[in-house]
């Protein structure tokens, strides 16, 4: 189980990426229309003066039921060992085990 100052700081950092979402995509388009290198600037100005937070690259994808930050499968929300886990228990539909 992951720390739980860890998977607030990691929630918080996704509302700030939804609030800011919109302004940093009109600012990127703004920078690509851009006539001149100093509008350019200043518009990537604005865009640097919003939080480093509201990034997101700076989102990391964890586990839903563990809140384990590595080893994660985009489709279940699950990490390795967990995912096993719940195949082996027939919780997942369409998942089969693997046996050789």
């Amino acid at each position: 189980m992951a720390r739980k100052g860890l998977i607030q700081r990691e929630k918080k950092r996704e509302k700030l990426e939804q609030k800011y979402r919109l302004i940093r995509r009109s600012s990127k388009k703004e920078i690509s229309t851009a006539p001149s290198l100093s509008e350019r600037w200043k518009i990537h100005g604005k865009l640097q003066s919003s939080p480093r937070n509201s990034a997101p690259t700076r989102l990391h994808r964890r586990c839903f039921s563990t809140g384990r930050p590595r080893a994660n499968y985009r489709d279940f929300r699950l990490s390795g060992h967990i995912l096993r886990e719940m195949v082996h228990a027939c919780l997942l539909p369409g998942a089969t085990r693997s046996s050789w």
